[in-house]
């Protein structure tokens, strides 16, 4: 497991409403799982915890990814794109899945676009 810790969340860059986009992806197999927002509270919270922590929009504040659900994600690595604005998350998904739905992912629809 890496030590996920040592990201330098002070180079985190969030947008104008102190948010930025979280994407979480399968440690195992790639599959991306969700995608959410966090603010410096959450990221501060998913790193001290070692599980997903994210800031709701629609209901302002913060949830623990699996707090009722049961559907944990363990982090075993973070990482920001090449700009700061966006953080990937690998994570060992705990539980039926990590959307909402009971699906294994958020990205479990069809193609809209296929090639």
């Amino acid at each position: 497991m890496s030590d996920f810790r040592s990201l330098d969340a002070s180079e985190v860059r969030y947008d104008d409403r102190g948010l930025v986009p979280a994407i979480v992806q399968d440690a195992l197999d790639g599959r991306v799982l969700m995608m959410a927002w966090m603010n410096a509270e959450s990221l501060a919270l998913s790193l001290e915890t070692g599980s997903t922590v994210f800031w709701s929009r629609s209901r302002q504040e913060i949830w623990a990814k699996g707090a009722t659900s049961g559907n944990v994600q363990v982090i075993e690595a973070v990482s920001m794109d090449c700009d700061g604005d966006t953080l990937l998350f690998q994570v060992q998904q705990v539980g039926a899945g990590a959307c909402h739905t009971g699906a294994r992912s958020c990205f479990d629809l069809p193609p809209v676009v296929e090639p």
